[in-house]
C-alpha cells in the first residue's frame, strides 16, 4: 500500500490497520514456516507496510504530520 493512503488515514484507523498488519505478518509466518507460501516477497511487503504506519504514527506523536481534517459534507442546494 502507498504512504499516501496511510496519510489519509485517521490515528484511530491507523492503530487498527496497524493490528491487521501485525496478525497477518503472524499468519505469512506460519505459511513459510510449513512450506504454504507461495510469494515470500509478500512477508517483506507486510514489514514495510508496518513500518509505514508505525511511522506515520510516531510523526504524528511528535507533531510533525497532522491527523487529516475530516471534510464535511456540503449541504444540499435549495
Amino acid at each position: 500500500m502507498k504512504a499516501i493512503k496511510f496519510f489519509e488515514m485517521g490515528t484511530e484507523e491507523l492503530n487498527n490497520k496497524l493490528n491487521e498488519l501485525k496478525a497477518e505478518l503472524f499468519n505469512l509466518r506460519f505459511k513459510h514456516a510449513t512450506n504454504q507460501l507461495s510469494n515470500p516477497a509478500v512477508m517483506v511487503e507486510c514489514k514495510r507496510n508496518i513500518a509505514k504506519v508505525k511511522t506515520i504514527l510516531r510523526q504524528r506523536e511528535l507533531g510533525i504530520s497532522a491527523e487529516p481534517v475530516k471534510k464535511a459534507k456540503k449541504a444540499a442546494k435549495k
